[in-house]
């Protein structure tokens, strides 16, 4: 008789744990023993959310709008897109910052280019601590584009992980070409890895063909358009994870708001171990 290993997750106070059944001996049609090993797991919230640099639909540029939905939902790990840093059009804020102080999250902006007096880029905000960060240079299109990457470690467990924030633009051979660069910064990458934001590029895409090769795109079901926020039509933002064995994707959903930007956040809840 032959028994494959197996895992349960379940929750103990103090924390979620991965329960793995291991074959270690057979004898004739008996049931082999089986050893358990408990292995200590996390829970981890992301979010995707371009904020269209925090000017909604009702054209108010309202930052305190975007970190209220933010806090509302709880999340761990945040990937933001169209992100302004000291520019004219959104009176000189650093929205990074400012988004970091009004949530109680870690911060950090990855700048595209420069612009209005300032710069235009993307950013991240953690709950757990950051180890280092790196803002990766993309091909240039229409406008310059970069992946922003950041070691962040459970608090709980110590176990890290790789967040990589990316808002791929503007014409198709532009956005591939762009992936093809991302997947050759990411391909050594072997630490539990999510990438999330805005590609720009629906499901079936040249683009997201192309990732699907090497990541898993966490699948929305029915309610799977993110743009716009007010009609939705298209799906282009997504989270991606790998590798697959160490993630368990426990829920996910978008957030109805139709009016903060133009965009609908993504919200994923993973077991990770």
């Amino acid at each position: 008789m032959r028994i494959e290993s197996s895992r349960i997750t379940f929750w103990l106070t103090g924390g979620i744990f991965a329960l793995t059944a291991i074959p270690v001996a057979a004898c004739g049609p008996k049931v082999p023993s089986v050893q358990l090993h408990v292995q200590k797991a996390d829970t981890l919230r992301v979010l995707t959310y371009n904020i269209h640099h925090a000017e909604g639909m009702d054209e108010i540029v309202d930052l305190e709008r975007i970190a209220a939905l933010i806090s509302a939902l709880d999340p761990d790990l945040v990937a933001l897109q169209e992100i302004d840093s000291v520019t004219t059009r959104t009176g000189a804020v650093d929205q990074a910052a400012e988004l970091g102080r009004l949530t109680g999250l870690a911060h950090l902006f990855g700048s595209f280019m420069p612009y209005q007096g300032g710069a235009y880029g993307m950013a991240l905000l953690s709950r757990w601590p950051i180890a280092g960060s790196q803002n990766l240079r993309l091909p240039d299109g229409d406008e310059p584009r970069t992946a922003l990457s950041a070691t962040v470690t459970s608090p709980r467990t110590g176990q890290s992980v790789r967040f990589v924030g990316i808002h791929l633009y503007r014409t198709d051979d532009e956005r591939l070409a762009q992936a093809t660069r991302l997947q050759e910064f990411l391909e050594s990458e072997s630490s539990l890895t999510i990438l999330a934001g805005d590609f720009n590029s629906t499901p079936g895409s040249a683009v997201m063909n192309l990732l699907q090769k090497s990541w898993t795109v966490v699948d929305k079901g029915e309610d799977r358009f993110t743009f716009s926020s007010f009609e939705p039509v298209r799906e282009i933002d997504f989270v991606l994870f790998r590798p697959q064995d160490r993630f368990e994707v426990l829920d996910q959903w978008l957030v109805d708001e139709p009016v903060a930007s133009d965009h609908r956040p993504v919200v994923v809840d993973f077991v990770i171990w």
